[in-house]
């Protein structure tokens, strides 16, 4: 039973892609909305986006970035709630959240679609050039 979690685990964190589609389909089925169910989707999904960029540098490059990726995710943090102040005068975290973690899903898939075509790429020319 363990194994079958581990792997299930292991296949959400590497595809992210099926860890969205299953809130997606449990949150559609709960609430039967579907706004609400793909703003679940998207904000469980930017999680395993960071986990799975996480992975894709480490199996790539064999280094792990993690203090890189948490310094990006303050930073960024950081930089929200400055915008946010400025332009609104007050800062109003719920709101600062939500656009920071929407960012942040925007971020990680694109680094992460553009992570999946190097490592590809990476992968397909070291075989063919050592046949």
């Amino acid at each position: 039973m363990t194994g079958i979690v581990s792997a299930f685990i292991a296949a959400i964190i590497t595809v992210p892609l099926l860890g969205y589609l299953a809130v997606f389909i449990i949150s559609k089925q709960l609430t039967g909305n579907h706004r609400r169910s793909v703003s679940l989707a998207i904000d469980f999904s930017t999680i395993l986006l960071v986990l799975s960029v996480h992975f894709l540098i480490f199996t790539i490059w064999n280094k792990s970035f993690l203090w890189l990726i948490v310094l990006v995710l303050l930073t960024i943090a950081a930089l929200f709630v400055l915008i946010h102040w400025k332009l609104k005068g007050e800062i109003v975290l719920p709101k600062v959240f939500k656009g920071y973690w929407r960012f942040n899903f925007l971020l990680f898939f694109s680094a992460y679609i553009i992570l999946i075509m190097f490592g590809l790429f990476q992968r397909l020319t070291f075989l063919f050039s050592h046949p």
